[in-house]
């Protein structure tokens, strides 16, 4: 793995043409004075061994790996944030490990990551072209995996056309919308709350991207969506993206009816719905397109602007087709799983949720919902929301970026290839700034700090990854979750749920996503605060089931408030 040399003594090796690589065993004998040679041979092999254990002791630290094979077992296949943490208290914000040679580095600390992924982000945007993720899934094109690379740049120039800061405020009016959509389900079959959220987060997006309306819970293209979804983060992530056939890669040559090729039968299958996902909804936006019928969204926005890119058709159409795929894909689990961890702190903390309420009711009123428009006026609740990013953390260890040159950091050495992490988990926990960092605290977000805390404590300047590889969805996902917080708790009272003899049930939340900290489904009762919150979330659901069947997209730098045709 490391490339120590040294040139000592005289060139012994003398074999002439054709000669056996093992003659020089015998011609040794035939050197002139053999101790010289023999001691010339020790002294290389003592400076080999010295300079790569210089350079292995100029690694960062780390748990001690096993010979060749490194350090496989160290890592797990679930929540390897946690693991990566326990290392961090052991080793530092730093970590080196490596699986068969291929360096693994996690950074625990903001410094450290703002360090790496920002101030030197020309050396580590760059991602791992992974055999079976890349090559056998097919996923070299979506955003998240493409190398640093002129198509990655082209792909963020075009999320940053629908998804950018400035392009948000255009969506404010359908967020609310959908939301209110969304509190209407939750009021007629509270049950079935996982099913809404997926759904809100699903329908919402789809309408963003493709210009398409969920009609049901099994609407085909949101199934399909969800089925990527899953195959990325719980079927392509498992143990952490890092299959045998990335270590060894010739193995991507075994038949796939070979014993042990059962990684490509499912790297067959996979590709598949994912290609599937890519082109359905983009072909179906282009037949609307070329009939007139199509409602303006990203694909459409893509489209039309192609030109002034200086884009190639086959630029365009591949470009476009992965980079809508990429964005659905970036903000659906994202949302779905900040909203159900919302649900989990407001079941297990009525105080908090309690005090936001109070917050709603005095600047809000019983007669509407909250909107963007009472953002600034709404302290509590911003509190409220920026703890449910801290504490939930949705992506807790990003997707590994990989070093393309060797580096120095603090005096240690980094191997140009090694995959970095940003382990968000432990920045999220670092009791530095969040005293008692596992408790659910928004009173954390009300104190006065100086403007440089400040920033470390922001959860978004962490949760949504760093530098060039930032999640380019942020925007949509964080105003998706403050619109669902502050309606959620101006209409719902959230609770632990009962039993059929009145006894509370105490749920178990458990975690078994490997990209997503996302609970699983947990019993919980959602009950609307009063007659009046109910008869409100009827009332503005059936007028927004109206308008969101009568409401086509605003184009996205156009930030008017639309009205319906």
């Amino acid at each position: 793995m490391y490339n120590a040399s040294a040139t000592v003594g005289p060139n012994i090796d003398r074999r002439q043409d054709g000669d056996s690589p093992y003659s020089n065993y015998q011609r040794s004998k035939d050197v002139k004075n053999p101790r010289f040679a023999q001691a010339c041979l020790f002294l290389a092999v003592v400076v080999l061994v010295r300079a790569q254990r210089r350079r292995k002791g100029n690694l960062p630290p780390g748990p001690e790996p096993w010979p060749l094979i490194g350090n496989i077992f160290d890592l797990t296949s679930k929540e390897l944030w946690v693991r990566a943490s326990d290392w961090a208290s052991e080793w530092g914000d730093v970590v080196y490990l490596h699986v068969f040679g291929q360096g693994l580095l996690f950074l625990n600390s903001y410094e450290a990551a703002t360090d790496l992924f920002e101030r030197k982000g020309a050396l580590y945007s760059d991602k791992p072209q992974l055999v079976m993720c890349n090559e056998l899934c097919g996923c070299e094109n979506i955003t998240a995996f493409t190398g640093y690379s002129d198509k990655f740049r082209r792909q963020r120039r075009l999320m940053t056309k629908v998804l950018g800061p400035s392009a948000i405020p255009s969506y404010y009016p359908l967020l609310e919308l959908e939301t209110q959509v969304l509190l209407r389900r939750i009021l007629e079959t509270p049950e079935g709350y996982s099913a809404h959220i997926r759904r809100y987060a699903g329908s919402l997006t789809l309408r963003i991207v493709y210009g398409y309306r969920v009609t049901a819970n099994d609407d085909f293209y949101l199934k399909l969506a969800e089925e990527c979804g899953d195959i990325l983060s719980n079927g392509i992530a498992g143990g952490g993206f890092i299959w045998l056939v990335d270590v060894f890669p010739f193995l991507k040559y075994l038949p796939t009816w070979f014993p042990g090729a059962g990684f490509k039968r499912k790297a067959s299958k996979w590709k598949a719905k994912i290609e599937e996902f890519v082109n359905k909804p983009f072909d179906m936006v282009v037949a609307r397109m070329k009939d007139g019928t199509a409602t303006h969204c990203s694909v459409t926005t893509l489209i039309e602007t192609s030109e002034d890119d200086n884009m190639t058709d086959a630029e365009t159409d591949t470009d476009a087709r992965w980079t809508s795929m990429s964005m659905y894909l970036g903000s659906l689990d994202t949302t779905i799983t900040a909203v159900l961890s919302f649900l989990q702190n407001m079941m297990f903390h009525p105080e908090v949720a309690a005090k936001a309420q109070k917050e709603i009711n005095s600047i809000v009123g019983p007669g509407r919902l909250p909107t963007f428009a009472d953002r600034l006026d709404l302290p509590y609740i911003e509190a409220v929301f920026n703890e449910i990013l801290r504490w939930s953390t949705p992506v807790p260890l990003g997707l590994p970026h990989r070093l393309m040159e060797d580096d120095m950091y603090r005096g240690m050495y980094i191997p140009r290839g090694t995959l970095v992490f940003g382990n968000n988990w432990h920045m999220s926990r670092n009791p530095a700034l969040f005293p008692d960092p596992d408790a659910f605290k928004p009173e954390r977000y009300l104190d006065k700090v100086d403007d440089a805390t400040a920033i470390k404590m922001d959860p978004r300047t962490f949760v949504f990854g760093f530098g060039r590889r930032g999640c380019p969805g942020s925007n949509l996902v964080e105003s998706s979750l403050w619109i669902v917080v502050a309606s959620f708790l101006a209409t719902f009272d959230i609770k632990k749920a009962t039993d059929e003899n009145g006894q509370i049930i105490e749920p178990a939340i458990v975690y078994d996503d490997a990209v997503f900290r996302k609970p699983n489904d947990f019993p919980c009762s959602i009950q609307p605060r009063s007659a009046s919150a109910a008869a409100l979330v009827e009332q503005v659901s059936a007028l927004a089931s109206v308008r969101c069947l009568r409401r086509r997209l605003p184009r996205p730098l156009d930030h008017r408030r639309v009205e319906p045709d």
